[in-house]
């Protein structure tokens, strides 16, 4: 089974500054019967991505749920898989003159760079000159590996974690109400906010940036918190 996909339109993005993303989808929250979203609010599985795009098909979503029982039920026979995609897109972007880069929580939270593969430590240190990129609500990962890029997503539940997420040298992502990227605030607790829907690309903020996001889907009718609403 392939695990890894560069059809999402938001990750398509990136190809106008050279990138090719392959990104993993897995079913978020317990939908699998395994929690791949330890750090997952309400607010955040009410308004979870996971149904945009293709991912409103049945066959899609029961992809997704086969993927994660796979992760879980077969590391081994799953992270090979996963070096074969990984080597198959690094072949793929350099026919089309592009850089590959990697986001493998696209749709989960889990702590790649504790995951050993055969001999190596991580994946990371498998690709040692490969980019890794993804969001992540657990504020405490340290000893992150050079080549993997983490960004602290807010929500409702974890404003608290925020000083920590930066102290950790992470930027901060925040989802606001905003409907134009031209609405989304200059500055947010105290620090500069980028457009972060302009491209997937988040290791390429400055660093000490809040990722300003605007509410998608479900999102625009969040009333939990997780979504910041600028009139407040």
């Amino acid at each position: 089974m392939k695990l890894l996909s560069d059809a999402n339109p938001k990750i398509q993005k990136g190809t106008a500054q050279g990138y090719l993303t392959f990104i993993l989808h897995l079913a978020p929250g317990s939908l699998s019967g395994y929690n791949v979203c330890p750090g997952a609010s309400k607010g955040c599985l009410a308004t979870c991505l996971n149904t945009a795009g293709r991912g409103r098909f049945d066959n899609i979503q029961q992809a997704r749920i086969k993927k994660t029982r796979w992760f879980f039920a077969d590391r081994e026979g799953f992270m090979l898989q996963l070096v074969k995609d990984i080597q198959a897109g690094i072949r793929k972007a350099k026919r089309l003159g592009l850089t590959p880069v990697f986001r493998l929580n696209g749709t989960s939270d889990i702590r790649w760079e504790t995951i050993k593969i055969g001999s190596q430590k991580n994946i990371f240190a498998m690709f040692p000159n490969v980019q890794f990129y993804d969001y992540t609500k657990l504020a405490n990962r340290r000893n992150i590996p050079a080549n993997y890029h983490l960004t602290f997503s807010r929500s409702e539940e974890n404003d608290a974690k925020v000083p920590t997420a930066i102290a950790n040298g992470m930027n901060v992502a925040v989802v606001f109400s905003t409907k134009k990227a031209a609405d989304l605030p200059s500055r947010y607790l105290s620090l500069p906010v980028v457009d972060a829907d302009e491209t997937d690309l988040r290791f390429l903020d400055p660093k000490r940036s809040i990722c300003g996001l605007r509410a998608k889907g479900q999102a625009k009718k969040d009333t939990s918190g997780f979504v910041v609403h600028m009139e407040n």
